[in-house]
């Protein structure tokens, strides 16, 4: 049975008519016998092709010496054989017309060199004969509505999942089935899983495209260990925000193509995972750090309807789990609004007892008004816009019989609200939350975890509002010199349209008093060297100079500091500048990310940045919009508005800066290691470039 006409180049892998599995035994328990047992148990209604030269029968279907022998054609194979086996089974299958394969064995990559060659010679086999192929090492593929069970993970053994609308792609299958085992507990919905193992063809992010116009799926959860092709990653989060699918994704380990630490603070904080926050935010997704986390968002977005704003109320019989949810509605960023004074009359009139509030502690008397509870919400629902709703139900949901006028009351309040989301927040018996749940309804046992999520379905609603779509990276035909000190980096930076102060470079004393004068004082006196990159480090910087003796004693001891501290480096004099006068120290930066190209990125600057890391990334090239989102991700950012009677900075200046480095970055893509602007002042009016590193890739 199919349950789409899908033309996905996937659509073979998840949808086969007719599957072969090659390594195929008679043995229920090993390896090569589970999917055959799961395929059949599982009322799988294609054709099941097992392939042993040394059976005639398998767990009772007929069995083939050769994949070649079965009569008419083969979807999908499964092959699992020793890895020194496979490749010729590959080549037998593209023989065959096979059109996708899924390679369950291991010994391939992950075990060193020669496994590395040989999965690269099942890469080119499988591309010769246009097969797409899962794995090597992989755990398979679940299609719960289809009954396609075809893996060999002992969760299914015990679990048998329902069929619902959310799809979930991993690379590890330890992972994954961890991840639908407390899926599957959870009585949540399942439409198809897929675990790719080594990833040598198929990976994650084609999956994610798939289940992005697969009518099945609503909801997707996935989770990477690293990404080998940062634009189909983003095109598949794109695809999906784009069609209103909600991706929930957790990012394990490392790169698996490393991101190198430069020689900049930029490289060294993108080497945190900073990166891939900013990309899947930019594409709509939620990054999900636990597997809890994930499979509670998951429930929300497969339950809820999409939130139209970040408002919510909450009522509650209990002043202090109001007062908790509360806490972890301020943390997450959901606005609790004060109630309008039609719904305040209204609710002094049918509660006269209780503290009138936004949280609303209807207390215990609540039950001696007649459907007080969800009249109460009813009063919310009629009176607001806000587009969340929190009820906490306290225990009245574990005695059935008691709770079931509350549950027809509250399914008739759904349903005069259906665009609202309604959370019902408390222990409840197993009975009625499966009816809850089937009448649409989240249940929820802990309060704060209910925000947490609810805050995820928010903002993924907000983010597909502002996507960012995929840039081309155009390189320019201008190539960059190497750049060996800060005096070159800030003319390159000028050039590009960064603003920065009037300075000279100076190899003598003298010279540096006739800068100096030629400026007009007072100035900063700075080492100059391609060697010394942190100056303030060793003492190479020297401010608020007003004398020629200040000057030229100034150009001495930085001198002799960076002599004496690094003997080897080389000295080609100092920098001469204005001084720049009060203002907010940012840092601006770009990290050339192996992944996903050149990102900028923004935070708290001077020597802070490495203390507190409050820096946020973003995709070049900025916009307006962009930039601004940019700097408000950045916690210190509340700082350039004026705090405590300050007057504001220039923000618009930032911007500009900003757009213009993205700019400069996106041009020279190629080229490009690294930048840092650190740091860079902004001013009341205006702003500019105090110190600057840029690195050339050589």
């Amino acid at each position: 049975m199919t349950t789409t006409a899908n033309n996905h180049p996937l659509h073979g892998l998840f949808e086969p008519q007719t599957v072969a599995i090659l390594g195929a035994s008679s043995d229920p328990n090993k390896l090569g016998g589970r999917p055959i047992r799961f395929l059949r148990d599982g009322g799988f209604q294609g054709k099941v092709y097992p392939v042993n030269s040394r059976n005639a029968e398998i767990q009772g279907y007929p069995a083939f010496a050769s994949i070649k022998d079965i009569p008419g054609p083969v979807d999908q194979a499964i092959i699992i054989l020793p890895a020194t086996a496979c490749q010729a089974a590959l080549e037998e299958c593209g023989e065959k017309g096979v059109k996708v394969v899924q390679v369950f064995s291991s010994g391939f990559a992950e075990v060193g060199p020669e496994g590395v060659l040989a999965q690269k010679q099942l890469v080119a086999t499988a591309k010769r004969y246009g097969m797409k192929l899962l794995g090597p090492n992989c755990l398979g593929v679940v299609g719960v509505v289809n009954r396609f069970f075809a893996t060999f993970s002992t969760a299914l053994e015990a679990l048998t999942p329902s069929p619902g609308t959310i799809s979930i792609a991993t690379q590890s299958g330890a992972f994954g089935s961890c991840a639908y085992s407390i899926a599957i507990q959870r009585n949540m919905g399942l439409s198809r899983i897929v675990a790719t193992g080594n990833e040598a063809h198929i990976d994650v992010a084609e999956c994610i495209d798939y289940f992005a116009q697969d009518p099945g799926t609503k909801v997707i959860c996935a989770a990477i260990e690293g990404c080998q092709d940062g634009n189909r990653l983003r095109a598949a989060l794109l695809k999906a925000a784009q069609n209103n699918k909600p991706v929930i994704i957790m990012k394990v380990g490392t790169s698996s193509v490393g991101i190198a630490a430069a020689a900049t603070h930029t490289g060294s904080l993108a080497g945190n995972d900073a990166i891939y926050d900013a990309i899947f935010a930019e594409c709509g997704a939620w990054r999900a750090q636990t597997i809890e986390e994930m499979l509670d968002v998951a429930y929300f977005c497969s339950k809820l309807p999409v939130p139209q704003n970040d408002q919510a109320g909450i009522v509650t019989v209990s002043g202090g789990i109001g007062i908790l949810m509360a806490d972890a509605a301020e943390t997450h960023s959901i606005t609790l609004p004060e109630l309008p004074p039609v719904a305040i009359q209204k609710m002094v009139e049918l509660l006269p007892f209780a503290p009138i509030g936004n949280p609303l502690d209807t207390t215990a008397q609540v039950t001696a008004v007649k459907d007080g509870t969800t009249r109460t919400m009813e009063i919310i629902l009629t009176e607001t816009n806000w587009s969340t709703l929190f009820l906490y139900m306290a225990q009245s949901a574990c005695a059935p019989k008691r709770f079931e006028s509350m549950r027809r009351a509250l399914i008739a309040l759904k349903q005069q609200h259906p665009a609202r989301c309604l959370i019902l927040i408390g222990p409840s018996d197993d009975a009625v939350r499966l009816s809850l749940e089937n009448d649409g309804f989240i249940v929820m046992t802990d309060p704060s975890r209910a925000v947490v999520a609810a805050h995820a379905c928010i903002t993924i609603a907000q983010r597909r509002k502002h996507l960012v779509p995929i840039h081309p990276r155009l390189a320019t035909t201008h190539k960059l010199q190497q750049v060996q000190t800060e005096a070159q980096a800030k003319q390159l930076l000028a050039q590009h349209g960064l603003p920065i102060l009037q300075e000279r470079t100076c190899s003598t004393r003298h010279e540096a008093i006739a800068a100096a004068k030629a400026l007009g004082m007072p100035v900063v006196v700075k080492i100059l060297s391609p060697d010394i990159q942190h100056k303030t480090e060793i003492g190479g910087v020297i401010l608020n100079l007003t004398s020629d003796q200040a000057v030229a004693d100034a150009f001495d001891l930085v001198t002799q500091r960076a002599q004496t501290i690094q003997p080897q480096a080389r000295i080609e004099g100092v920098l001469v500048s204005q001084m720049a006068g009060a203002g907010l120290e940012t840092i601006l930066g770009v990290h050339q990310d192996p992944v996903f190209g050149p990102m900028i990125m923004f935070g708290l600057g001077g020597i802070s940045v490495e203390l507190f890391k409050d820096v946020a990334f973003a995709s070049a090239p900025l916009s307006q919009d962009s930039a601004q989102a940019l700097i408000k991700r950045v916690r210190a950012s509340k700082l350039l508005t004026g705090w405590r009677g300050q007057a504001p900075y220039d923000q618009q200046a930032l911007v500009d800066a900003l757009i213009a480095l993205s700019n400069f970055a996106l041009t020279y893509c190629d080229q490009l290691e690294g930048v840092d602007i650190n740091p860079f002042l902004v001013q009341h009016t205006g702003a500019v470039c105090l110190d600057a590193l840029v690195t050339i890739r050589t």
